[in-house]
Parts: structure tokens; sequence; C-alpha cells
């Protein structure tokens, strides 16, 4: 760097003390640093990222995408796509091509197209499990139909769980990223990308002001996009409880090893864990031979390898350990 003398010397020479005469470099401040990560991650991931237009029932709808694959799929939001079957998908440097949509999965948010025509060349998919708090993040999407936007922001929460609904089924989208960076409708399906331009997420929901949320991309969700792109769809199992997290009682620590629990507090009448036996109250310890430490913890066992198989479940009812064995069936999904 170019050393500048003072624009003001004293009388003696440079106003700093400690600066040779003449002047000395300038600090950069941070600012600096930080404009360049984030004009980095902007210039490597806005041609990658498509603003999409569908029509569905005689509705017009728009939102983002990222081309994730270097044969022309993208990665969206189920809510972006609806039920429609195509439409255009429009790139920062003016071309458009329509898409074919290949699987969408409400219960995720998230959904696979195909460009019909010559896309970029994909993005990196990071993992969201490596997310600090307080981790700057970059957001790129169409937001307002306003085609290569990029806001910046932090983590500012990670673990949120979001409602996602299909029909009448209805689960939590676990481990979902909280971030300050601004978001407006046409950011979802966007990217969500750390410092090194990595996609550790897809927006999905602008929550309120000054909060945004993004589906992560993690074991689970590589899973889900991987169904989509083979079979269009995603095989669930269901059990059929409602449980929240809770602390195991002091008194049971040492005899259980584990601090976290589940607590049933709902069993669906008729239902796998119904006819398993399990009871509203049951404290869920285990299942398939892991411990359960919070709700998520049944919800990724309820994938299309747990369908008509036996799933071991241990549960403290009264103070005494109770094992029962329940039968997952699969999970229609209805209409949209």
């Amino acid at each position: 760097m170019v050393s500048e003398p003072s624009p003001h010397p004293g009388p003696d020479g440079p106003d700093r003390p400690g600066d040779p005469a003449g002047g000395a470099p300038r600090d950069e401040g941070p600012l600096d640093a930080y404009s360049r990560v984030v004009s980095a991650v902007a210039r490597d991931l806005t041609p990658r990222v498509a603003g999409l237009h569908v029509r569905h029932h005689g509705r017009d709808g728009a939102g983002s995408a990222v081309t994730f694959t270097s044969d022309g799929f993208l990665l969206t939001n189920a809510h972006v796509v609806g039920g429609a079957r195509g439409g255009q998908a429009a790139f920062a440097d003016g071309t458009t091509t329509s898409f074919t949509v290949v699987g969408t999965d409400p219960l995720s948010d998230l959904a696979v197209v195909r460009a019909d025509g010559d896309t970029p060349g994909p993005v990196t998919l990071g993992d969201s499990d490596d997310l600090v708090v307080g981790q700057l993040v970059v957001a790129v999407g169409n937001p307002l139909g306003l085609a290569g936007s990029v806001t910046a922001g932090v983590v500012s929460g990670l673990g949120r769980s979001l409602p996602a609904r299909s029909g009448s089924a209805v689960r939590m989208i676990e481990d979902v990223i909280q971030t300050d960076a601004a978001l407006n409708p046409g950011n979802s399906g966007g990217a969500l990308a750390d410092s090194t331009g990595r996609v550790v997420g897809v927006n999905t929901a602008v929550a309120g002001i000054g909060l945004g949320l993004a589906v992560p991309i993690n074991t689970t969700t590589r899973r889900i996009i991987g169904a989509l792109m083979r079979d269009g769809r995603v095989r669930r199992a269901y059990l059929g409880v409602v449980a929240a997290p809770v602390p195991v009682p002091a008194a049971l620590r040492p005899r259980l090893a584990q601090r976290q629990a589940v607590r049933i507090a709902e069993v669906v009448p008729a239902s796998p864990a119904a006819r398993a036996g399990l009871r509203a109250g049951d404290l869920v310890l285990t299942a398939g031979g892991a411990p359960v430490t919070h709700a998520q913890g049944l919800q990724r066992l309820m994938f299309a390898e747990a369908i008509g198989r036996p799933l071991p479940i241990t549960v403290l009812r009264n103070g005494a350990l109770v094992d029962v064995i329940a039968e997952p069936v699969e999970l229609r999904a209805e209409p949209a």
C-alpha cells in the first residue's frame, strides 16, 4: 500500500504519534474488509441465482432459485412454485429459459426445478451445522422483482423451527437459520451464503422487521433434495405423536445418562403410536436405539426407510422404563 502524507500535518510533521516522516500506511477500516467479503460473495453468486416466474390457477407467482448442478437443476422453495408444473427463469445477465418442476416437498418448503436451456455453473453447497451465531451471511435473490439484489447481515439465531403444512399434515422444519439480512417478497428460494460463498440456506420467510428465516442446507435437507431429484417427492413415515423437548428430571439423570428427552403431548387416535401403546405424558428417551433429546430427533427417523419397519422406542412412564415397538406407515401427501 502506498504511504500518503497526513492531510493535516502538525508543525513538527505528521500529527499522529509514531508516524514516520512524511506519513504512514493508513489502517484498513473494518468496513473495507467487510465490503470486500460481501462483494466477493455477491460477484460469485449473483450470476447463479435466477428469478422465477410461475403461473398457477390463473395467478402469478415469483421468487428466486439457485443453480446447484452443472446440468440445470435449481433449488427453490416449494411455496414459490406452488402447484405449477413449470415457468420462466431469468438470470442476472439477462438470459431467460423455461423450466420444469421436478419435485416439491411442502413439509420442508423445498423444491427442485430443471431449466430447459443453458444455466450458469453451480454454487457450492455448504453445511449449516457449521454456522455460529454472529457469523456473517449474505443473501442473494430477486426481492420485489429487483434482479440480483444482495443484502448482508449476521446469523442471529440457530435451531429455530418453522411450521410447514401439506393439506392437513403439519411438520416443523428443523434447525431453521435466523438472520437479520434484509429479506423481502421475492427473496424466497434465493441463496443464503457464508463468507466463503458456500450456500448454507435457502431463504424462505420474512418473519418481521429485521428478521428473516432460511431452510438450512444440512444432511437432512440433502436427503430431501436427492429424493426430489430422483423421485419427484419425499416419502415420509408417520408415527402420530405431538411432542416437545423437556429436561429429564434431575433425580433421574444419573440413571438415564441423558439430560433432555421428549414429552408426548398428544397421540393421534388409531395411529401407529397409538397401536404401539404410546400415551400422552410418556417421556421418550430413545427411538431406534438412539437418544431422543429434541422433537426433531423423531422427525429425522421418519423417512422412507422407516415405513413398515419395527421401530423400538423406550419411554419413561410413571417412573418405570417401558419398551414398545411401533411400525410407522407412509404419510400420504394431499393435493396442493
